[in-house]
């Protein structure tokens, strides 16, 4: 069993409009990397220059926040769920 990761709209481009991808288990961290190496670009726009999540990006790991659990660090399994969300600011 894969673990699925949900794309959002605005990274569809990276990865041909597709709405999730399947990714190997292990971290957050790792699941990043194997994005990029599948799909270029894509963890510039997660991941900023200090090696953190950008602060308008949301990881949910089964529905929980990964800043609430261990950050990049958080590990993941098959079955798991990951969702990208980014944030949207509005007025």
């Amino acid at each position: 069993m894969a673990i699925s990761v949900l794309i959002p709209t605005p990274l569809r481009k990276f990865t041909n409009n597709q709405e999730a991808v399947q990714a190997s288990p292990g971290s957050v961290a790792t699941l990043l990397a194997e994005l990029e190496a599948n799909f270029p670009g894509m963890e510039a726009r997660l991941i900023g220059p200090d090696g953190e999540l950008r602060r308008f990006v949301n990881i949910y790991v089964n529905e929980e926040d990964i800043r609430f659990l261990q950050g990049l660090q958080t590990p993941i399994a098959d079955g798991d769920s990951i969702s990208i969300v980014p944030a949207i600011a509005g007025g």
